[in-house]
Protein backbone atom coordinates (compact mmCIF):
# COMPACT_ATOMS: atom_id res chain seq x y z
CA UNK A 1 0.00 0.00 0.00
CA UNK A 2 1.23 3.50 -0.93
CA UNK A 3 2.23 5.35 2.21
CA UNK A 4 1.42 8.75 0.57
CA UNK A 5 -2.32 8.01 0.29
CA UNK A 6 -4.30 9.78 3.02
CA UNK A 7 -7.80 8.91 4.05
CA UNK A 8 -10.43 11.67 4.59
CA UNK A 9 -11.85 11.77 8.03
CA UNK A 10 -15.60 11.12 8.11
CA UNK A 11 -15.97 14.30 10.14
CA UNK A 12 -14.76 16.50 7.20
CA UNK A 13 -17.94 16.37 4.99
CA UNK A 14 -20.06 17.11 8.03
CA UNK A 15 -17.86 20.11 8.83
CA UNK A 16 -18.21 21.45 5.26
CA UNK A 17 -21.98 20.96 5.40
CA UNK A 18 -22.03 22.90 8.64
CA UNK A 19 -20.10 25.74 7.06
CA UNK A 20 -22.54 25.84 4.14
CA UNK A 21 -25.49 25.95 6.50
CA UNK A 22 -23.84 28.73 8.48
CA UNK A 23 -23.20 30.73 5.31
CA UNK A 24 -26.81 30.31 4.16
CA UNK A 25 -28.09 31.25 7.59
CA UNK A 26 -25.89 34.36 7.59
CA UNK A 27 -27.14 35.42 4.15
CA UNK A 28 -30.76 34.86 5.19
CA UNK A 29 -30.19 36.84 8.37
CA UNK A 30 -28.73 39.76 6.40
CA UNK A 31 -31.62 39.66 3.93
CA UNK A 32 -34.18 39.63 6.75
CA UNK A 33 -32.43 42.57 8.44
CA UNK A 34 -32.04 44.61 5.25
CA UNK A 35 -35.62 44.00 4.11
CA UNK A 36 -36.98 44.44 7.65
CA UNK A 37 -39.13 41.35 7.13
CA UNK A 38 -39.80 40.96 10.85
CA UNK A 39 -40.98 44.55 11.18
CA UNK A 40 -44.76 44.79 11.75
CA UNK A 41 -47.28 46.67 9.61
CA UNK A 42 -49.11 49.27 11.64
CA UNK A 43 -51.42 52.22 11.16
CA UNK A 44 -49.83 55.66 10.79
CA UNK A 45 -48.94 57.51 13.97
CA UNK A 46 -51.37 60.45 14.01
CA UNK A 47 -50.66 63.69 15.90
CA UNK A 48 -53.43 66.29 16.06
CA UNK A 49 -55.67 68.14 18.47
CA UNK A 50 -59.08 66.80 19.37
CA UNK A 51 -61.23 69.22 17.36
CA UNK A 52 -64.55 68.62 15.56
CA UNK A 53 -62.87 69.03 12.17
CA UNK A 54 -60.00 66.65 12.95
CA UNK A 55 -62.37 64.06 14.37
CA UNK A 56 -64.52 64.35 11.26
CA UNK A 57 -61.50 64.03 8.95
CA UNK A 58 -60.15 60.94 10.67
CA UNK A 59 -63.61 59.36 10.61
CA UNK A 60 -64.24 60.29 6.97
CA UNK A 61 -60.73 59.33 5.87
CA UNK A 62 -60.35 55.86 7.43
CA UNK A 63 -57.27 55.03 5.36
CA UNK A 64 -55.32 57.32 7.71
CA UNK A 65 -56.23 55.21 10.73
CA UNK A 66 -55.83 51.74 9.19
CA UNK A 67 -52.54 49.90 8.82
CA UNK A 68 -50.51 50.66 5.74
CA UNK A 69 -49.42 47.36 4.17
CA UNK A 70 -46.44 47.60 1.78
CA UNK A 71 -45.39 44.69 -0.50
CA UNK A 72 -44.28 41.85 1.78
CA UNK A 73 -40.88 40.96 0.30
CA UNK A 74 -39.36 44.44 -0.14
CA UNK A 75 -41.87 47.09 0.91
CA UNK A 76 -40.58 47.39 4.47
CA UNK A 77 -37.23 48.69 3.24
CA UNK A 78 -37.16 52.46 2.96
CA UNK A 79 -34.20 52.21 0.59
CA UNK A 80 -35.98 49.88 -1.83
CA UNK A 81 -39.17 51.95 -1.70
CA UNK A 82 -37.13 55.08 -2.45
CA UNK A 83 -35.06 53.40 -5.15
CA UNK A 84 -38.13 51.98 -6.89
CA UNK A 85 -39.84 55.37 -6.81
CA UNK A 86 -36.69 57.05 -8.14
CA UNK A 87 -36.24 54.50 -10.93
CA UNK A 88 -39.77 53.97 -12.20
CA UNK A 89 -42.01 56.36 -10.27
CA UNK A 90 -45.13 54.21 -10.49
CA UNK A 91 -46.32 50.97 -12.09
CA UNK A 92 -48.32 51.14 -15.35
CA UNK A 93 -48.31 54.93 -15.29
CA UNK A 94 -51.19 56.49 -17.25
CA UNK A 95 -50.69 59.42 -19.63
CA UNK A 96 -53.26 62.10 -18.86
CA UNK A 97 -53.64 64.75 -21.55
CA UNK A 98 -53.37 68.38 -20.57
CA UNK A 99 -52.58 71.82 -21.95
CA UNK A 100 -49.22 73.45 -21.29
CA UNK A 101 -49.43 77.07 -20.17
CA UNK A 102 -46.63 79.62 -20.39
CA UNK A 103 -46.52 82.52 -17.94
CA UNK A 104 -44.02 85.39 -18.40
CA UNK A 105 -42.42 86.51 -15.13
CA UNK A 106 -41.35 90.04 -14.21
CA UNK A 107 -37.64 89.12 -14.29
CA UNK A 108 -37.80 87.70 -17.81
CA UNK A 109 -38.24 84.06 -16.78
CA UNK A 110 -41.06 81.97 -18.22
CA UNK A 111 -42.98 79.73 -15.84
CA UNK A 112 -44.81 76.71 -17.26
CA UNK A 113 -47.48 74.43 -15.88
CA UNK A 114 -49.78 71.75 -17.28
CA UNK A 115 -53.54 71.99 -16.88
CA UNK A 116 -55.70 68.84 -16.75
CA UNK A 117 -59.49 69.07 -16.76
CA UNK A 118 -61.59 66.72 -14.58
CA UNK A 119 -62.86 63.49 -16.13
CA UNK A 120 -66.00 63.38 -14.03
CA UNK A 121 -68.18 65.33 -11.63
CA UNK A 122 -66.85 65.86 -8.11
CA UNK A 123 -68.85 64.26 -5.30
CA UNK A 124 -69.85 67.75 -4.07
CA UNK A 125 -70.64 68.89 -7.65
CA UNK A 126 -68.37 71.87 -7.01
CA UNK A 127 -65.51 73.22 -9.13
CA UNK A 128 -62.29 72.25 -7.33
CA UNK A 129 -58.72 72.47 -8.59
CA UNK A 130 -55.68 70.71 -7.22
CA UNK A 131 -52.62 72.93 -7.58
CA UNK A 132 -49.64 70.58 -7.44
CA UNK A 133 -45.96 71.30 -6.78
CA UNK A 134 -43.69 68.30 -7.63
CA UNK A 135 -40.40 67.26 -6.02
CA UNK A 136 -36.90 68.49 -6.80
CA UNK A 137 -36.21 68.79 -10.53
CA UNK A 138 -39.61 67.21 -11.32
CA UNK A 139 -42.48 68.15 -13.60
CA UNK A 140 -45.85 66.99 -14.91
CA UNK A 141 -44.33 64.23 -17.05
CA UNK A 142 -42.95 62.26 -14.09
CA UNK A 143 -44.70 58.93 -13.58
CA UNK A 144 -45.76 59.53 -9.97
CA UNK A 145 -47.29 62.85 -10.98
CA UNK A 146 -49.07 61.27 -13.94
CA UNK A 147 -50.55 58.57 -11.73
CA UNK A 148 -51.76 61.03 -9.12
CA UNK A 149 -53.22 63.42 -11.70
CA UNK A 150 -55.08 60.63 -13.51
CA UNK A 151 -56.58 59.39 -10.24
CA UNK A 152 -57.55 62.93 -9.16
CA UNK A 153 -59.16 63.70 -12.53
CA UNK A 154 -61.34 60.62 -12.24
CA UNK A 155 -62.46 61.86 -8.81
CA UNK A 156 -63.67 65.12 -10.38
CA UNK A 157 -60.70 67.39 -9.72
CA UNK A 158 -59.08 69.77 -12.17
CA UNK A 159 -55.30 69.56 -11.80
CA UNK A 160 -52.63 72.19 -12.39
CA UNK A 161 -49.06 70.89 -12.15
CA UNK A 162 -46.10 73.25 -11.92
CA UNK A 163 -43.08 72.38 -14.06
CA UNK A 164 -40.11 73.55 -12.02
CA UNK A 165 -38.17 76.23 -13.86
CA UNK A 166 -35.49 74.43 -15.87
CA UNK A 167 -36.75 70.92 -15.10
CA UNK A 168 -38.31 70.19 -18.49
CA UNK A 169 -35.53 69.15 -20.88
CA UNK A 170 -37.29 70.56 -23.96
CA UNK A 171 -38.11 74.02 -22.54
CA UNK A 172 -35.34 76.62 -22.70
CA UNK A 173 -34.83 79.16 -19.94
CA UNK A 174 -35.57 82.76 -20.92
CA UNK A 175 -33.57 84.28 -18.06
CA UNK A 176 -30.43 83.25 -16.11
CA UNK A 177 -32.45 81.69 -13.29
CA UNK A 178 -33.92 78.28 -12.49
CA UNK A 179 -35.95 76.79 -9.65
CA UNK A 180 -34.58 76.81 -6.11
CA UNK A 181 -35.43 75.07 -2.86
CA UNK A 182 -38.01 77.62 -1.70
CA UNK A 183 -38.72 80.15 -4.44
CA UNK A 184 -42.51 80.52 -4.68
CA UNK A 185 -42.68 82.88 -7.68
CA UNK A 186 -43.62 80.30 -10.30
CA UNK A 187 -46.08 78.50 -8.02
CA UNK A 188 -47.68 81.83 -7.15
CA UNK A 189 -48.01 82.70 -10.84
CA UNK A 190 -49.72 79.36 -11.53
CA UNK A 191 -52.16 79.77 -8.63
CA UNK A 192 -52.90 83.34 -9.71
CA UNK A 193 -53.69 82.14 -13.23
CA UNK A 194 -56.06 79.45 -11.91
CA UNK A 195 -57.89 81.90 -9.64
CA UNK A 196 -58.30 84.41 -12.46
CA UNK A 197 -59.30 81.91 -15.16
CA UNK A 198 -61.68 79.91 -12.95
CA UNK A 199 -63.24 82.48 -10.58
CA UNK A 200 -65.62 79.89 -9.09
CA UNK A 201 -63.01 77.24 -8.34
CA UNK A 202 -61.69 76.38 -4.90
CA UNK A 203 -58.17 75.08 -4.39
CA UNK A 204 -56.51 72.03 -2.87
CA UNK A 205 -52.76 72.69 -2.51
CA UNK A 206 -50.52 69.60 -2.82
CA UNK A 207 -46.73 69.48 -2.51
CA UNK A 208 -44.35 66.55 -2.83
CA UNK A 209 -40.92 66.66 -1.12
CA UNK A 210 -39.29 69.97 -2.16
CA UNK A 211 -42.71 70.90 -3.55
CA UNK A 212 -44.14 70.53 -0.06
CA UNK A 213 -41.69 73.13 1.19
CA UNK A 214 -42.64 75.54 -1.61
CA UNK A 215 -46.39 74.99 -1.14
CA UNK A 216 -46.29 75.56 2.63
CA UNK A 217 -43.95 78.55 2.29
CA UNK A 218 -46.25 80.09 -0.31
CA UNK A 219 -49.33 79.78 1.90
CA UNK A 220 -47.50 81.11 4.97
CA UNK A 221 -45.86 84.07 3.25
CA UNK A 222 -49.07 86.07 2.90
CA UNK A 223 -52.55 85.46 4.36
CA UNK A 224 -54.02 86.52 0.99
CA UNK A 225 -52.44 83.44 -0.58
CA UNK A 226 -54.84 81.27 1.44
CA UNK A 227 -57.95 82.81 -0.09
CA UNK A 228 -60.15 80.16 -1.79
CA UNK A 229 -57.79 77.45 -0.50
CA UNK A 230 -59.67 74.58 1.15
CA UNK A 231 -56.63 72.73 2.48
CA UNK A 232 -52.98 71.85 1.91
CA UNK A 233 -51.25 68.45 1.81
CA UNK A 234 -47.46 68.13 2.10
CA UNK A 235 -45.73 64.77 1.56
CA UNK A 236 -42.16 63.81 2.57
CA UNK A 237 -40.68 67.28 2.93
CA UNK A 238 -37.86 68.15 5.33
CA UNK A 239 -39.18 71.52 6.61
CA UNK A 240 -35.77 73.09 7.35
CA UNK A 241 -32.86 73.01 4.90
CA UNK A 242 -30.55 74.55 7.47
CA UNK A 243 -31.17 71.77 9.96
CA UNK A 244 -31.09 69.13 7.23
CA UNK A 245 -27.74 70.07 5.68
CA UNK A 246 -25.68 68.45 8.45
CA UNK A 247 -27.66 65.20 8.25
CA UNK A 248 -27.09 65.05 4.48
CA UNK A 249 -23.35 64.77 5.07
CA UNK A 250 -23.73 61.72 7.32
CA UNK A 251 -23.41 58.12 6.14
CA UNK A 252 -26.26 57.03 8.39
CA UNK A 253 -28.98 55.43 6.19
CA UNK A 254 -26.60 56.02 3.22
CA UNK A 255 -27.69 59.66 3.27
CA UNK A 256 -24.33 60.85 1.96
CA UNK A 257 -24.73 58.57 -1.06
CA UNK A 258 -28.22 59.91 -1.79
CA UNK A 259 -26.77 63.41 -1.46
CA UNK A 260 -24.16 62.61 -4.10
CA UNK A 261 -26.71 61.11 -6.49
CA UNK A 262 -29.09 64.06 -6.18
CA UNK A 263 -26.19 66.48 -6.63
CA UNK A 264 -25.19 64.66 -9.79
CA UNK A 265 -28.74 64.98 -11.13
CA UNK A 266 -28.82 68.69 -10.27
CA UNK A 267 -25.53 69.21 -12.11
CA UNK A 268 -27.02 67.63 -15.23
CA UNK A 269 -30.06 69.94 -15.07
CA UNK A 270 -27.90 73.04 -14.56
CA UNK A 271 -25.47 72.09 -17.33
CA UNK A 272 -28.36 71.45 -19.73
CA UNK A 273 -29.10 75.19 -19.38
CA UNK A 274 -25.47 76.25 -19.30
CA UNK A 275 -25.84 78.82 -22.10
CA UNK A 276 -28.74 80.59 -20.37
CA UNK A 277 -27.43 80.47 -16.83
CA UNK A 278 -23.84 81.45 -17.58
CA UNK A 279 -24.02 83.14 -20.98
CA UNK A 280 -26.61 85.90 -20.57
CA UNK A 281 -25.39 89.41 -19.80
CA UNK A 282 -27.66 89.64 -16.74
CA UNK A 283 -26.31 86.41 -15.25
CA UNK A 284 -24.93 86.53 -11.71
CA UNK A 285 -22.67 83.55 -12.44
CA UNK A 286 -18.93 83.71 -13.04
CA UNK A 287 -16.62 81.29 -14.90
CA UNK A 288 -15.23 80.15 -11.54
CA UNK A 289 -18.73 79.08 -10.50
CA UNK A 290 -18.87 76.68 -13.43
CA UNK A 291 -15.57 75.13 -12.38
CA UNK A 292 -16.86 74.67 -8.83
CA UNK A 293 -20.02 73.08 -10.21
CA UNK A 294 -18.03 70.38 -12.01
CA UNK A 295 -16.20 69.58 -8.76
CA UNK A 296 -19.29 69.56 -6.52
CA UNK A 297 -20.17 66.28 -4.83
CA UNK A 298 -23.07 67.44 -2.63
CA UNK A 299 -26.22 69.50 -2.89
CA UNK A 300 -24.82 71.94 -0.34
CA UNK A 301 -21.85 72.73 -2.57
CA UNK A 302 -24.17 73.36 -5.52
CA UNK A 303 -26.47 75.50 -3.38
CA UNK A 304 -23.53 77.53 -2.11
CA UNK A 305 -21.83 78.03 -5.49
CA UNK A 306 -24.88 78.32 -7.76
CA UNK A 307 -28.42 78.24 -6.35
CA UNK A 308 -28.17 80.92 -3.67
CA UNK A 309 -26.90 83.45 -6.22
CA UNK A 310 -30.10 83.39 -8.28
CA UNK A 311 -31.79 85.46 -5.57
CA UNK A 312 -28.75 87.29 -4.24
CA UNK A 313 -28.33 85.49 -0.91
CA UNK A 314 -25.00 86.35 0.68
CA UNK A 315 -24.39 82.90 2.19
CA UNK A 316 -25.75 79.39 2.14
CA UNK A 317 -27.01 79.89 5.70
CA UNK A 318 -29.06 82.90 4.62
CA UNK A 319 -30.29 80.98 1.58
CA UNK A 320 -31.51 78.04 3.68
CA UNK A 321 -33.03 80.31 6.33
CA UNK A 322 -35.00 82.40 3.83
CA UNK A 323 -36.18 79.49 1.66
CA UNK A 324 -37.30 76.98 4.34
CA UNK A 325 -41.01 76.78 5.16
CA UNK A 326 -40.29 76.22 8.87
CA UNK A 327 -40.36 80.02 9.29
CA UNK A 328 -43.73 80.40 7.52
CA UNK A 329 -45.73 77.23 8.10
CA UNK A 330 -47.13 78.40 11.45
CA UNK A 331 -48.96 81.19 9.54
CA UNK A 332 -51.12 78.68 7.66
CA UNK A 333 -54.69 78.69 8.95
CA UNK A 334 -56.39 76.36 6.44
CA UNK A 335 -56.50 72.60 7.21
CA UNK A 336 -53.01 71.17 6.77
CA UNK A 337 -52.05 67.50 6.40
CA UNK A 338 -48.33 66.78 6.81
CA UNK A 339 -47.16 63.26 5.85
CA UNK A 340 -43.76 61.66 6.44
CA UNK A 341 -42.28 58.19 6.86
CA UNK A 342 -40.02 56.85 9.60
CA UNK A 343 -37.80 55.05 7.08
CA UNK A 344 -37.31 57.96 4.67
CA UNK A 345 -33.55 57.88 3.96
CA UNK A 346 -33.57 61.55 2.91
CA UNK A 347 -35.41 63.09 5.86
CA UNK A 348 -33.66 62.62 9.21
CA UNK A 349 -35.77 61.70 12.23
CA UNK A 350 -34.74 64.90 14.02
CA UNK A 351 -36.58 66.97 11.39
CA UNK A 352 -39.87 65.28 12.22
CA UNK A 353 -40.10 67.16 15.51
CA UNK A 354 -41.10 70.20 13.41
CA UNK A 355 -44.43 68.85 12.06
CA UNK A 356 -45.16 66.94 15.27
CA UNK A 357 -44.76 70.07 17.42
CA UNK A 358 -46.82 72.09 14.95
CA UNK A 359 -49.66 69.56 15.07
CA UNK A 360 -49.59 69.61 18.88
CA UNK A 361 -49.90 73.40 18.94
CA UNK A 362 -52.20 74.23 16.02
CA UNK A 363 -55.76 72.98 15.63
CA UNK A 364 -55.72 72.97 11.83
CA UNK A 365 -52.76 70.56 11.50
CA UNK A 366 -52.70 66.76 11.26
CA UNK A 367 -49.32 65.03 11.18
CA UNK A 368 -49.34 61.44 9.86
CA UNK A 369 -46.14 59.39 10.24
CA UNK A 370 -45.99 55.94 8.63
CA UNK A 371 -43.54 53.25 9.67
CA UNK A 372 -42.75 52.36 6.05
CA UNK A 373 -42.90 54.06 2.67
CA UNK A 374 -39.42 55.47 1.99
CA UNK A 375 -39.22 58.79 0.17
CA UNK A 376 -42.38 59.24 -1.92
CA UNK A 377 -42.67 55.47 -2.30
CA UNK A 378 -45.75 54.37 -0.33
CA UNK A 379 -46.16 51.35 -2.61
CA UNK A 380 -48.91 48.89 -1.73
CA UNK A 381 -49.13 45.25 -2.74
CA UNK A 382 -49.51 41.69 -1.51
CA UNK A 383 -46.11 40.00 -1.87
CA UNK A 384 -43.89 41.18 -4.71
CA UNK A 385 -45.66 43.37 -7.27
CA UNK A 386 -46.95 46.80 -6.21
CA UNK A 387 -50.31 48.21 -7.19
CA UNK A 388 -50.49 51.07 -9.74
CA UNK A 389 -51.99 53.43 -7.14
CA UNK A 390 -49.94 54.11 -4.05
CA UNK A 391 -51.15 54.58 -0.48
CA UNK A 392 -50.09 58.22 -0.80
CA UNK A 393 -52.35 58.81 -3.83
CA UNK A 394 -55.35 57.35 -2.01
CA UNK A 395 -54.74 59.31 1.21
CA UNK A 396 -54.43 62.69 -0.51
CA UNK A 397 -57.63 62.26 -2.52
CA UNK A 398 -59.52 60.78 0.44
CA UNK A 399 -58.45 63.68 2.67
CA UNK A 400 -59.36 66.20 -0.05
CA UNK A 401 -62.79 64.58 -0.48
CA UNK A 402 -63.44 64.79 3.26
CA UNK A 403 -62.42 68.46 3.36
CA UNK A 404 -64.70 69.24 0.42
CA UNK A 405 -67.64 67.51 2.10
CA UNK A 406 -66.97 69.41 5.33
CA UNK A 407 -66.93 72.73 3.48
CA UNK A 408 -70.02 71.79 1.48
CA UNK A 409 -72.20 70.84 4.44
CA UNK A 410 -70.48 72.57 7.37
CA UNK A 411 -71.06 69.67 9.80
CA UNK A 412 -70.92 70.19 13.51
CA UNK A 413 -70.50 67.73 16.32
CA UNK A 414 -73.42 67.52 18.74
CA UNK A 415 -73.24 65.05 21.59
CA UNK A 416 -70.48 63.13 19.85
CA UNK A 417 -72.37 62.82 16.54
CA UNK A 418 -71.94 64.62 13.25
CA UNK A 419 -74.89 66.56 11.88
CA UNK A 420 -75.42 68.80 8.90
CA UNK A 421 -75.23 72.43 9.95
CA UNK A 422 -78.30 73.28 7.87
CA UNK A 423 -80.41 71.64 10.58
CA UNK A 424 -82.02 68.90 8.51
CA UNK A 425 -81.44 66.45 11.35
CA UNK A 426 -79.59 63.85 9.29
CA UNK A 427 -76.36 62.29 10.40
CA UNK A 428 -73.42 62.45 8.08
Amino acid sequence: MNADVHTISPEMPAMFDGMKLAAVATVLYVIVRILNLKCPTVAPDITCQDTPLNCYLLKSCPILTKEYIPPLLWGKSGHLQTALYGKMGRVKSPKPRGLRKFLPMSDGATATFDLFEPQGVHSTEDDITMVICPGIGNHSEKHYIRTFVDYSQKQGYRCAVLNHLGALPNIELTSPRMFTYGCTWEFSAMVGYIKHTFPQTQLIVVGFSLGGNIACKYLGENPANQERVLCCVSVCQGYSALRAQETFLQWDQCRRLYNFLMADNMKKIILSHRASLFGMSSSKMEPADLSRLFMATSLMQIDDNIMRKFHGHSSIKEYYEKESCVHYIHNISVPLLLMNTSDDPLVHQSLLTIPRTLAEKKQNVIFALTLHGGHLGFFEGAVLFPQPLSWMDKVIVSYANAICQWEKHRPQFICGKTYLAKGDGKEV
